[in-house]
């Protein structure tokens, strides 16, 4: 299938694909890390054999070039999210067949299941203006908090506190490296592509605050 977004360089881009069917696409705890760690492998010009690679940390991983500025991303059960600059053309198409075909190969065999695994080729939004660009940092950020609260969206949120503390304990998202936790998988964001929005720690968490407080308020 043709995609309709065509990606250009030094453009921004929301990459997401849900499972098939709907199915869950992670299972299980190893899942996850096995997804992270393509996230930074398969970002690369260089072939790669993961399993020469499986028990190395991320920082003893020479990945040379990277094909796409990764800026932020976040795994839930049945679908992912990806904020993407493209650096080299068709960076983010090889990036993400690699990052798929990576993650597809190792799942079927894992699961004994044959056939695709996810819905069609990955879906690409270009994110054309500041305000969807805010916008896409607080959505992805603020996903997992489905996970606690289901309609936290449409109904607002009933315990902030307690979805932060969520959020921070979340390790499947890029969260954790934005208020500086210190972790190997911080190397899968490019931070030095993303927009300078926030100059700290601080001002990111005071970020989401803000969208967190905009979404209760506009359900009251």
């Amino acid at each position: 299938m043709e995609r309709k977004t065509e990606i250009e360089v030094d453009e921004y881009y929301h990459i997401y694909n849900r499972g098939v069917e709907r199915r869950n696409i992670f299972l299980d705890k190893s899942d996850r890390e096995r997804f992270l760690r393509l996230l930074h492998i398969a970002n690369s010009h260089k072939p790669f054999v993961f399993r020469l690679v499986r028990g190395l940390p991320l920082d003893k991983i020479d990945v040379g070039k990277k094909k796409v500025a990764i800026i932020a991303y976040v795994l839930m059960p049945n679908h992912f999210h990806i904020l993407v600059k493209e650096i080299i053309e068709n960076g983010t198409s090889e990036f993400m067949e690699k990052l798929l075909t990576g993650y597809v190969m190792y799942f079927n065999k894992k699961y004994e299941r044959v056939g695709p695994l996810f819905q069609g080729t990955f879906k690409a939004t270009h994110v054309d203006r500041d305000e969807y660009l805010k916008y896409l940092f607080a959505y992805i950020h603020l996903n997992p908090i489905k996970r606690i609260e289901s309609k936290w969206e449409e109904q607002g949120i009933r315990d902030k506190k307690g979805a932060e503390r969520y959020l921070k304990k979340y390790r499947f998202s890029s969260y954790i490296d934005y208020i500086d936790v210190k972790r190997t998988e911080n190397l899968i964001l490019t931070k030095d592509e993303a927009p300078d929005y926030f100059s700290d720690a601080y001002e990111f968490k005071d970020f989401l605050r803000d969208w967190l407080d905009y979404k209760s308020d506009q359900n009251t």
